[in-house]
C-alpha cells in the first residue's frame, strides 16, 4: 500500500494510463482514423450511437485509488463532468456526403424533375467551363453547363454542392450520374436527351430519309423538317454554314457520316462533321437549329486559322479544303483514286489540251490551235470544275440604268465540249469531260477577281432550269463502253449557293459610299416535298424553284439522274 500511496518523484518516468484515450481533434473524428487502443472511431463505418455507448462503457478506465476494486463502485454514482466532452456534444460532426453505387431502393428518379431540357445545348464545344479540359467532361442537366469529373475533387462535384444542381450526363459515354451521391441513374426517361446529345440512326431510317414527308416539333411547339433546319451564324461563318448545308443534302455522303463509326483512325475533323450532320437531320431535336461550333473549331485547328469564325471567307475556298481533309481524314490515299467516299462522290476526269501561243500566232485569233505546233494532252482529275462569266459591261443603258447582264448555264459550260480554247499563263487550253461522269458534280461559278489595285466582282446572273434538269452529253467525250452514244446524261440541282452584296456603311461620316460585305444562302431541294426551302443562318422558308437563278449563283451541286426522264410527258404536261 506504501508503494501505491508514494508520491511520485519529479525524476520518475510517468507511466501510462491504461485505456485511457487522448481527446481527438475534430478532423480526427471526421476522418477514417483509429484510437490509441486500435479500434475504430465509433461515428465510423455507419455505426449507430448506442453502438458507440456500449463500446465506451466496455472501454477499461483507471485504476481506482485508495485499494478500491472495480466491483467496489456504485453503479448509480454519476459519472463526473468532462468539459471536453461537453465542447464536443455542442458542435455536432460535420461528415461528408455518402457515395453510393446505386440509388436508394424507391428513389431511382430523384431529382429527375430539376433537368431543364430548354437550357440545354450540345452543340457547342465540350470544355469544362472552370479548367478548359475537354477530358473526361459532364454536362449539368439543370443549368447546361460543362465541368469535369465526377469525384469527389472534381468541378462537377463542387458544382453539385455549391449550386445545388445534382444530374450529370458524361459527354462520351452518355451515361448519367446523380451527384455527391455519384450512382448512376438508368432511366428511359432521359433517352430523349441522350438521343439529342448523340443522334443514331438505323440503315431504314436513313433509307427514308429523302422518301418520307417528315415533321417534327420542338420542346417550344415549333414545326420544322428534318434535314432542313437553321445554322447559327456565331459571327462571320456563314461561308461554312452553305457548305455543310449542301453536303447534307449529298446522299451518298450523308449516308456515310449518318451510319459509319467515326472514331479513331478516324480524323477528329471527320468525326464532328459526322456529329453536325446528324443533328441537322435529327427528328427529335429541342430547337429548330443546330450551332457548327464544334466543326469551326476544329476547322480553325487544322487549317492554321486559315478559316475561322471570326473572319469572313470564300466558300469555294473552305469546300475544296475541307473535302481533301476529310478525304484524308477518311483514310483515303492523294495517289490512289477512290479510296474514300469524298472521291468516289465527287472525283471525274477532265482532258486538257495545251499548246503554248508563240509570237507567230494570229493576233486576230490567239486561241485558235496550230496544226503544225505540238499539242500536249493531260488527263487530270477534279472535284469541283470552275465556270467563268463573260465580262460584266462597263457602261450604262440608254436609260442610265445599270445593266445586269444574263448568261445561261450552257454557254457557259461550253468551256468543256473540248472546242472552245482559253489562255492561260502564254499557253490555250481547251477542256473536255470523260466518261464515267462522277454522282455528283460541284460547279463554280467564278465571280471575283483580284488585281493589283481593286477586287471586283461580276454581278452577271446565269439562268438554269431547276426543274428539267441539265444534260451534260455535249459536254463528255462519247464512250461507248460507258454510256451509249447519242443518249442524254441528265444531272438534277441539288443545292444551290448564292452570294448578296450588303452595303455596309462605315461610322466614318465622310464615307457616304462604304463597302460592300459578303453574305451567304443556300438553296435546297427537298426531295420527299418536291419542293425547295432557302436557309440563310437561322431563317428557313420556302422558295419557288422559278426564282432560284435571280440570285447570284456561286455554287451549285448536281445528282446525276439515275433514271431518264420521260421528256416527251414532261412536254405534255407544260413543264
Amino acid at each position: 500500500m506504501d508503494s501505491v500511496r508514494r508520491k511520485r518523484q519529479a525524476i520518475d518516468a510517468l507511466d501510462e494510463v491504461a485505456g485511457t484515450d487522448s481527446p481527438a481533434s475534430k478532423k480526427s473524428r471526421l476522418g477514417d482514423v483509429q484510437m490509441t487502443d486500435g479500434r475504430t472511431s465509433p461515428t465510423q463505418n455507419g455505426q449507430s450511437e448506442e453502438k458507440s455507448r456500449e463500446e465506451i462503457q466496455e472501454r477499461p478506465g483507471p485504476a481506482p485509488a485508495n485499494g478500491e476494486t472495480t466491483a467496489d463502485v456504485d453503479d448509480d454514482a454519476e459519472p463526473e463532468p468532462d468539459a471536453d466532452a461537453d465542447a464536443d456534444a455542442d458542435q455536432a460532426p460535420i461528415s461528408a456526403p455518402i457515395r453510393q453505387s446505386a440509388p436508394t431502393d424507391g428513389y431511382d428518379d430523384l431529382y429527375l424533375d430539376t433537368i431543364d431540357r430548354n437550357v440545354l445545348d450540345f452543340d457547342f464545344e465540350k470544355l469544362c467551363s472552370i479548367s478548359l479540359s475537354n477530358i473526361n467532361v459532364y454536362a449539368c442537366l439543370v443549368c447546361g453547363r460543362y465541368y469535369q469529373g465526377r469525384g469527389p475533387k472534381s468541378h462537377a462535384y463542387f458544382h453539385a454542392l455549391d449550386e445545388d444542381h445534382h444530374v450529370f450526363i458524361n459527354m462520351q459515354t452518355q451515361k448519367v450520374y446523380v451527384l455527391p451521391e455519384g450512382y448512376e441513374v438508368k432511366s428511359k426517361a432521359l433517352d430523349d436527351i441522350k438521343y439529342v446529345s448523340d443522334p443514331r440512326y438505323t440503315r431504314q431510317e436513313v433509307a427514308e430519309l429523302d422518301r418520307r414527308k417528315t415533321l417534327s416539333w420542338t420542346l417550344a411547339g415549333k414545326e420544322y423538317a428534318p434535314g432542313y433546319v437553321g445554322m447559327n451564324n456565331i459571327k462571320e461563318n456563314d461561308y461554312l454554314n452553305v457548305v455543310v448545308q449542301a453536303l447534307a443534302h449529298v446522299a451518298p455522303l450523308r449516308n456515310y457520316f449518318l451510319l459509319e463509326d467515326l472514331s479513331p483512325p478516324r480524323s477528329e475533323l471527320a468525326r464532328r462533321a459526322g456529329i453536325l450532320l446528324r443533328k441537322i437531320w435529327n427528328p427529335r431535336a429541342f430547337k429548330s437549329h443546330v450551332s457548327p461550333h464544334e466543326l469551326l473549331q476544329q476547322v480553325a485547328l487544322d487549317s492554321g486559322k486559315r478559316f475561322t469564325l471570326t473572319q469572313q471567307s470564300d466558300p469555294v475556298d473552305f469546300l475544296s479544303w475541307f473535302l481533301n481533309h476529310l478525304h484524308l481524314g477518311l483514310g483515303g490515299s492523294k495517289t490512289k483514286p477512290g479510296s474514300s467516299i469524298i472521291h468516289r462522290v465527287f472525283q471525274g476526269k477532265v482532258r486538257v489540251e495545251s499548246q503554248a501561243i508563240t509570237a507567230r500566232a494570229d493576233a486576230g485569233d490567239r486561241l485558235r490551235f496550230e496544226e503544225a505546233a505540238e499539242v500536249r494532252v493531260d488527263t487530270s482529275r477534279f472535284l469541283l470544275l470552275t465556270l467563268d462569266l463573260p465580262a460584266a459591261p462597263l457602261f450604262q443603258d440608254e436609260n442610265n440604268r445599270n445593266i445586269i447582264p444574263q448568261v445561261p448555264l450552257s454557254r457557259i459550260l461550253s468551256k468543256y465540249d473540248g472546242r472552245h480554247a482559253q489562255e492561260h499563263l502564254a499557253q490555250r487550253k481547251r477542256y473536255r469531260l470523260l466518261h464515267p461522269l462522277p454522282p455528283y458534280l460541284a460547279f463554280h461559278v467564278k465571280r471575283f477577281s483580284k488585281n493589283k489595285f481593286v477586287a471586283e466582282r461580276n454581278p452577271t446572273i446565269v439562268t438554269f432550269d431547276a426543274r428539267g434538269g441539265l444534260d451534260l452529253a455535249p459536254y463528255v467525250e462519247p464512250d461507248p463502253r460507258q454510256h451509249p452514244p447519242g443518249e442524254p446524261v441528265w444531272y438534277d440541282l441539288v443545292a444551290n449557293v448564292v452570294h448578296e452584296a450588303v452595303r455596309a456603311h462605315r461610322e466614318d461620316v465622310a464615307d457616304a459610299v462604304g463597302e460592300e460585305r459578303k453574305t451567304w444562302k443556300v438553296q435546297l431541294r427537298d426531295k420527299a416535298r418536291d419542293q425547295w426551302v432557302v436557309c440563310q443562318d437561322l431563317f428557313v422558308e420556302k422558295v419557288q424553284s422559278e426564282l432560284l437563278y435571280l440570285g447570284e449563283t456561286y455554287l451549285q451541286i448536281w445528282e446525276r439522274r439515275r433514271t431518264p426522264r420521260d421528256t416527251k410527258g414532261k412536254a405534255e404536261a407544260g413543264v
